[in-house]
C-alpha cells in the first residue's frame, strides 16, 4: 500500500484585506491575549469560505481514516504562531487542504446577524478550547486539489443545500460541528446584504522552505 503524499509546501502569500479586518492581522498570541486576556482559549482556528461564480460554497469531506470521518467542512484548521496572523493562517490552511491560493479576504463571518465573530470549539475530551473564525476568501484561478491525508471529496454547495444538509439528489451533508452550518448560512446572508469593502492592506508571508 502506497504511503500518503506529504503535505504540500506553502507558497508565498500576498493577500488583500479591508481595514475592518486589521484587528486579525496580528500574531496569534497577540490576538488571544488582547481579546481573551483571562481565557478560556489556548489557541485559534480558521475556516475559509470560498464561493464559485454560481454562489456555491466549497465544502470538503473528511477522510475515512481521520477523525469525524465522512463529515463535511470548509477548508481550515488551527492557526500557528508562525503564520504571523489569522489572515495568513486561513490562506495557509486553504492552500494545504484544497490547493487554492487566496488572493483576498473579504470579510469575517459569525454564527448569525448581530452575533460577534468567534465560535468556541474543543478537543474530543473537552479539555482544550479554541476560538474559531470564518473568513470569506477570494482565490486565484485554479482547480481544487485535495490532501488525501485529510479529505477524500469536495462539493460546491448552494445555500439551500446547506440548509437541507443534502447536495444533489442524495449526497448527505453532515457537518463537522454545531456552528458550521450557522457560519455557512451567515456567509451567504452577508453576501446578499453587505457591500464588499475596498481592500486597503496586504497580509504577506514568504514561501515555506522545503528541507
Amino acid at each position: 500500500m502506497a504511503s500518503a503524499p506529504p503535505p504540500r509546501a506553502s507558497p508565498a502569500f500576498k493577500i488583500a484585506y479591508p481595514a475592518s479586518l486589521t484587528p486579525f492581522h496580528v500574531p496569534l498570541s497577540t490576538y488571544i491575549t488582547t481579546h481573551y486576556p483571562s481565557g478560556p482559549y489556548s489557541g485559534a482556528a480558521t475556516s475559509a469560505l470560498v464561493f464559485d461564480p454560481s454562489n456555491r460554497v466549497l465544502l470538503l469531506r473528511r477522510a475515512a481514516h481521520d477523525s469525524m470521518p465522512g463529515q463535511w467542512e470548509p477548508p481550515g484548521g488551527a492557526a500557528d504562531e508562525t503564520d504571523g496572523s489569522l489572515l495568513v493562517a486561513v490562506a495557509r490552511e486553504l492552500w494545504e487542504e484544497a490547493g487554492l491560493l487566496a488572493s483576498r479576504v473579504r470579510r469575517v463571518v459569525s454564527e448569525g446577524k448581530d452575533v460577534p465573530p468567534g465560535s468556541q470549539i474543543t478537543n474530543r475530551m473537552g479539555t482544550v478550547k479554541w476560538v474559531k473564525f470564518g473568513f470569506e476568501v477570494e482565490v486565484a484561478e485554479g482547480e481544487v486539489e485535495l490532501d488525501p491525508n485529510e479529505h477524500d471529496k469536495f462539493v460546491w454547495a448552494t445555500e439551500e443545500e446547506v440548509k437541507e444538509a443534502v447536495v444533489g439528489p442524495s449526497e448527505g451533508l453532515g457537518l463537522t460541528y454545531g456552528a458550521t452550518k450557522e457560519i455557512l448560512l451567515d456567509a451567504f446572508r452577508r453576501r446578499r446584504e453587505e457591500e464588499v469593502e475596498e481592500a486597503t492592506g496586504w497580509a504577506e508571508k514568504e514561501a515555506a522552505v522545503v528541507v
